[in-house]
């Protein structure tokens, strides 16, 4: 068991032998196992460690268990604390009764037998597990969630300025040419350079227009597939950086996939690559995609500086929202997704099973 995941059960009884019988019974599950010999030690130890199971004697001097089990629920931080009670004297219904009454989640008579404490310990500490486990989830789903609020405004304010100030300013300039071509106090000579500087700024529209919608859906995804999309990318990674990136298959050329698969592996790429670029100081990059045996492997390597422990252990707040956006794309997919170091730069695997309907049957219209 790895020791981020035991948990802390505290046995109190005022007989040092039980205390000693429990933590034999229990040391095979793993977790850890603390003791309290009365009612107060017990109080001092929940005020110091965080407790998921409470394993309780009844029958104690000065503070008893029923009394201790009230003093426990009172307190906000231990009021989803699972609580056992393990009596030999209180047996009666009305004795569970006033135990469950104080929050107990299960009630114990001696003599004891083993296997059951055993069983009822490790059901109610997987039950804590998971839920914080489920816990954690939530809070790393809601800090992706605002990551992606976050990175969804900055990349509308980036697209907005980038129409403001390039294809906007291209259009104004093209208008006022044009509107200097009707003017009848222009030569003809004049004419036509303001329409050969029209057309050249109309051109130059006409390649942001392009530029802009390459980066939100690649055209060739639809026209040629997921193959020839993410060699051109590659290529103008390489053209625009001091990054050489590279594309390689062993399975010759790729077959068409569904639609949403081709541009959710497409978009892992891209945001792998992007990272690479702007974080790993790397020179060289290789994808490399292939299918084998019903299976999608998307492997992307570069010679950078790596990837700290954190990032590899996936640890909440440690990844940005890049890696949990790729890591989110891949579980919705049903695959696998793995980070490595390799010494030097990092190594990201990722494996996504294909179904028979992820492959297409037919091929996409081409257009022109």
């Amino acid at each position: 068991m790895v020791a981020e995941q035991r948990i802390n059960i505290l046995m109190v009884d005022d007989q040092p032998g039980k205390l000693l019988s429990y933590e034999v019974i229990l040391s095979s599950l793993g977790e850890n196992l603390l003791k309290a010999h009365s009612g107060r030690e017990a109080l001092d130890c929940l005020l110091k460690t965080d407790v998921a199971i409470i394993l309780m004697d009844v029958s104690m001097p000065e503070l008893d268990g029923f009394e201790l089990a009230d003093l426990i629920k009172q307190h906000p931080r231990f009021q989803e604390t699972a609580i056992i009670f393990i009596s030999a004297v209180h047996l009666s219904d009305v004795d569970r009764l006033q135990g469950y009454e104080r929050g107990a989640v299960d009630y114990i008579s001696v003599p004891v037998i083993p296997e059951l404490l055993r069983a009822k310990v490790s059901v109610f500490a997987d039950r804590f597990r998971k839920t914080r486990q489920l816990e954690a989830l939530n809070q790393e789903l809601r800090a992706l969630s605002a990551s992606l609020i976050a990175a969804q405004d900055q990349e509308r304010r980036r697209i907005a300025r980038e129409l403001h100030d390039g294809l906007g300013q291209e259009l104004i300039a093209a208008k006022m040419m044009a509107d200097a071509i009707l003017r009848d106090d222009q030569t003809v000579d004049a004419k036509e350079r303001s329409a050969l500087e029209c057309s050249a700024l109309i051109n130059g529209a006409i390649q942001q227009v392009r530029t802009i919608s390459h980066l939100l859906h690649p055209p060739l995804l639809d026209e040629v597939g997921l193959q020839s999309a993410l060699q051109s990318y590659v290529e103008g990674l390489s053209a625009r950086s001091a990054i050489e990136a590279t594309l390689e298959t062993d399975s010759g050329e790729l077959p068409r996939l569904a639609p949403e698969l081709e541009t959710a592996v497409f978009r892992i790429a891209q945001e792998a690559l992007t990272n690479v670029l702007r974080h790993a100081k790397a020179t060289n990059a290789k994808v490399k995609i292939n299918i084998r045996q019903a299976k999608l492997i998307l492997e992307i390597e570069d010679n950078g500086c790596g990837v700290s422990n954190e990032v590899l252990l996936h640890l909440p707040g440690s990844i940005g929202v890049g890696i949990a956006g790729m890591k989110q794309r891949v579980k919705e997919l049903g695959g696998q997704i793995r980070i490595a170091n390799a010494n030097p730069g990092c190594r990201i695997e990722t494996t996504i099973p294909l179904p028979e309907s992820a492959l297409e049957q037919k091929s996409r219209p081409e257009f022109g």
